[in-house]
């Protein structure tokens, strides 16, 4: 795991997810935000748009399956690594983790908690994967947070629905190090 990255999640827990232009511009202005997941883009964008995110001091990470023109194959991994300055990707698929682990980038494996079989990939996958976080979605079920986290020993970032204080604390108390989030209020609380 990169100390840095954890640091920062320690002196704010709240990653500022983008999912456009004007949520990349607000979050680039706010200086308490020190980690951002991009969650958008394409082949001709992504590395302006990771560029902005530097020129700003901030850590970031790139969604890779959702960086359109991109396949779910290794070689968009060796994209992201070239042509532009990303710490690293966020990925739903374990050979995209494996590949930028090879190419020592920081890693996030998204899960989508959809069901008790969900869960159980997790605890099975961290011991054969080995991603640098796991974010689990939706974020907003401390008690199965809690659960992953007492389970696991990969840090957890809880993301998606996160929309409130309430559900940023009960996040952060069940566990998890930090939350992403694309509800911009959360952002500068």
């Amino acid at each position: 795991m990169d100390q840095e990255f954890y640091d920062m999640m320690e002196s704010n827990p709240i990653i500022g997810a983008v999912k456009d232009m004007d949520g990349l511009k607000k979050c680039c202005e706010l200086e308490d935000i020190k980690v951002v997941f991009v969650l958008f883009g394409d082949i001709c964008s992504i590395g302006e748009i990771v560029k902005k995110v530097k020129e700003s001091h901030k850590l970031v990470m790139v969604h890779i399956d959702l960086v359109a023109g991109l396949s779910a194959k290794e070689i968009a991994v060796d994209f992201i690594k070239n042509n532009t300055l990303a710490d690293g990707i966020i990925t739903t698929k374990p050979t995209l983790i494996r590949k930028g682990q090879e190419l020592s980038l920081l890693t996030v494996l998204r899960y989508f908690l959809l069901d008790s079989m969900a869960l159980e990939n997790i605890r099975h996958q961290q011991y054969t994967i080995k991603p640098d976080f796991i974010e689990v979605l939706p974020g907003v079920m401390p008690k199965i947070i809690k659960e992953i986290c007492m389970s696991t020993k990969i840090p957890v970032i809880a993301g998606g629905l996160i929309s409130d204080k309430d559900s940023v604390l009960g996040a952060l108390s069940a566990g998890a190090i930090a939350v992403s989030t694309t509800t911009q209020h959360v952002w500068t609380m």
